[in-house]
């Protein structure tokens, strides 16, 4: 199936299921600082895209279980900031108002939590797909951020910038490779670029979990004694990705290396049980990760 924006746009169109939004949804506060993860809206998306081969009965049966019936996912967009000493730090701007009616509700969020955009010091993003660095602008395209330094993966930057990506990512994508090139280009002149395990802030490390996009990362964040890995989409959902990791996923651009680092990724925030935020997970976003014989589940802070 073709993901274009006309599909998109006509997707939450017809969604008879609208979730409540609450701005200001999972927070963790130590040693004087504050992550908190604000909501972007959703999304609402094809099943055959998330799913891609792996759509059959067994899938089916697992998703009946998270109440998951129809033809479309509608999953939640949580970013995340982080206050924390003079830098105010923001994880992904949301999609903007340009990709779904449901979602690019940052800016929302913002006034809700009593946040200043212009107070936001660091963007960094964990990759460059469109609901995660399309908000960079406002509806004028201006930036949303204006005073912030930009981050982002070398590697995911190198891609993203590529001429050639455009013709090599298949049409299913092609709006993506697009819109991350003029955004990124916007920022050419004032973007940092780093690789894994460098320390993007204070307490900020970034970790290489490519696959999703071939430079995706995610980033540990430590306040104090307490930590919390910010995943992005290297752990896209709740229910598959967590009780059958080693399953590719059509939302993957490299769903082989994709299925490498979530089942690492899975293995360490069970072992160590540190908190997690993921950017399409519920209530929020953030939680741990429990061990269920040889698969996953994902436990919310509020469960």
């Amino acid at each position: 199936m073709q993901f274009t924006r006309r599909f998109l746009l006509q997707g939450a169109a017809l969604s008879t299921i609208a979730p409540q939004l609450v701005w200001a949804q999972s927070s963790l506060t130590a040693d004087g600082a504050r992550l908190d993860t604000l909501s972007d809206g959703n999304l609402v998306l094809p099943k055959s895209f998330s799913l891609g081969d792996v759509a059959g009965p067994e899938a089916d049966e697992i998703l009946a279980r998270y109440g998951l019936t129809g033809d479309s996912f509608e999953p939640d967009c949580n970013v995340t900031l982080l206050r924390s000493g003079d830098r105010t730090i923001l994880f992904d701007v949301g999609a903007g108002p340009d990709f779904m009616p449901t979602a690019g509700k940052l800016m929302d969020a913002f006034d809700m939590l009593g946040v200043d955009p212009f107070d936001v010091t660091d963007v960094v993003f964990t990759h460059a797909h469109p609901d995660h660095i399309w908000g960079l602008l406002d509806d004028f395209g201006d930036l949303n951020f204006p005073d912030a330094n930009y981050h982002i993966g070398q590697k995911e930057y190198d891609y993203w910038t590529d001429p050639n990506t455009v013709s090599t990512i298949g049409e299913a994508r092609q709006t993506f490779a697009v819109g991350a090139a003029n955004r990124l280009g916007i920022l050419a002149d004032r973007i940092n670029l780093f690789g894994d395990g460098a320390e993007i802030a204070p307490g900020v490390a970034a970790r290489a979990t490519h696959g999703h996009t071939p430079g995706h990362m995610a980033f540990e964040v430590r306040l104090g004694s307490e930590s919390a890995m910010i995943v992005g989409d290297s752990i896209l959902n709740n229910h598959l990705a967590f009780e059958r990791p080693t399953w590719r996923a059509g939302s993957d651009q490299d769903q082989d290396m994709a299925v490498a680092t979530r089942v690492s990724l899975l293995d360490q925030l069970a072992t160590e049980q540190m908190r997690m935020i993921g950017y399409h997970l519920p209530g929020g976003g953030m939680g741990r990760v429990e061990r269920r014989a040889d698969s996953y589940v994902f436990v919310g802070e509020d469960a």
